[in-house]
């Protein structure tokens, strides 16, 4: 199966509340590299790339991970991997 770039935009309350810390230790447990950060609008925004059922394993643990509270919407886009990723890393 083809490796899958996911990226997703959070809102609601997403910054200040350790959303990307919390983020990057789910990513831990998962065969997925990428990135989390925070944007000037006050949302937070997700990269991902990795097997698609392993990214949507990753989406719902993220969920689980006690975020979901702080999250009112998820923007999810799903396109073919681009790479140039390594680890998983916050980004500012």
């Amino acid at each position: 199966m083809q490796r899958q770039r996911l990226r997703i935009l959070y809102s609601g309350h997403v910054q200040g509340v350790g959303f990307r810390y919390t983020v990057r230790g789910v990513a831990q447990g998962f065969e997925v590299v990428g990135l989390v950060r925070n944007l000037t609008d006050g949302r937070v925004e997700l990269i991902a790339e990795g097997d698609p059922g392993e990214l949507e394993a990753f989406r719902q643990a993220i969920r689980e991970s006690g975020l979901e509270p702080h999250i009112r919407h998820e923007e999810v886009h799903r396109e073919p991997a681009r790479g140039g990723l390594s680890g998983f890393v916050i980004g500012r």
